[in-house]
């Protein structure tokens, strides 16, 4: 879940302009696109922290601040929950999301609940509240992912119909081999390939696509990883690991190879090196959920040294 969680906080900040003409057709004439989006994850923890004993988030939540064209600096809130699992108390999560934003803002907030989950009876539209005659009813956006036409999305000209085609593989993933499943995945990167994307958009999502859709083999992921190297040479692209690198140099995941270095300076450079090494594969285990095998390949380390740092972190 963690790993899932990552992966569509990332993509949904790097597709957001998307993300918007996705849900909304009058997108452009709607949004200032311009003036570029300000996402307030720090701001939502601080209305909603989680419990104490909460190890992992069982959902991904976004809020951001969107400029209108209605004037100089009116903007909107748009919050977006992302939802895997069952959970009858879900309308009123996603109401009191609300009002406590509208309370602290004082700006207009939409919701959109996209769910994940194979459920097809899971899709609540609304929370109803009822008192002694005081009633009151709050309506949200809704995208139930396994309902979606995949012809109608192989269509699209919109890369976030792409996230989408991504999740509905990865929904079949259990009922699929390893190897039917490798041809689907390999199948839906060649369709991605094939739009005129921006490089920046087909790398975001080429690594949406290797980490989320996961196989029980190992070898598959890296098989898949030399087949993609193969036909992005052709697009003048980076390989996948060298996209997920410089996905994880964004992440900050290389900031523990400046530690071990800082401190080999007392200890010796090799020393440091290793120690920084091993925050480095920390990091791809915990924030990115990567198999041993990518972290290896990665981080440039033996795998042997990843299952090391694996143990350390489960202690």
């Amino acid at each position: 879940m963690k790993r899932d969680d990552t992966l569509w906080k990332g993509i949904l900040e790097n597709l957001f302009d998307d993300f918007l003409r996705f849900f909304f057709p009058d997108a452009d004439e709607l949004f200032d696109m311009k003036k570029g989006f300000q996402f307030l994850d720090k701001e939502l923890e601080q209305l909603f922290p989680s419990p104490e004993n909460m190890q992992d988030s069982k959902f991904v939540d976004k809020l951001v601040k969107v400029f209108t064209k209605a004037g100089k600096e009116e903007w909107l809130l748009v919050h977006i929950e992302i939802q895997g699992y069952y959970d009858r108390d879900f309308g009123e999560r996603l109401f009191k999301y609300w009002y406590r934003v509208m309370d602290k803002y004082g700006k207009p907030v939409t919701t959109i609940a996209i769910f994940t989950d194979t459920n097809k009876n899971f899709k609540p539209d609304s929370y109803e509240y009822k008192c002694l005659g005081t009633t009151n009813t709050f309506h949200f956006n809704t995208y139930k992912i396994i309902d979606q036409d995949e012809s109608t999305l192989e269509k699209s000209e919109n890369p976030f119909a792409m996230v989408v085609l991504t999740v509905l593989l990865a929904s079949k993933s259990r009922k699929l081999t390893d190897e039917d499943l490798y041809n689907l995945k390999f199948s839906l990167a060649k369709q991605l390939l094939q739009h005129e994307f921006s490089k920046k958009k087909i790398g975001d999502l080429l690594i949406f696509l290797q980490l989320y859709v996961r196989f029980a083999d190992p070898k598959y992921n890296l098989n898949f990883d030399k087949a993609i190297e193969v036909i992005t040479k052709n697009k003048k692209t980076m390989g996948i690991r060298e996209m997920v690198l410089e996905r994880a140099r964004k992440e900050g995941l290389e900031m523990g190879l400046e530690k071990g270095l800082e401190k080999g300076i007392q200890k010796g450079k090799a020393e440091g090196k290793a120690e920084g090494k091993a925050e480095v594969v920390s990091n791809l285990i915990i924030k990115m959920g990567m198999t041993d095998a990518q972290a290896a390949d990665i981080a440039e380390v033996s795998v042997d040294f990843v299952k090391k740092v694996r143990r350390k972190i489960k202690k």
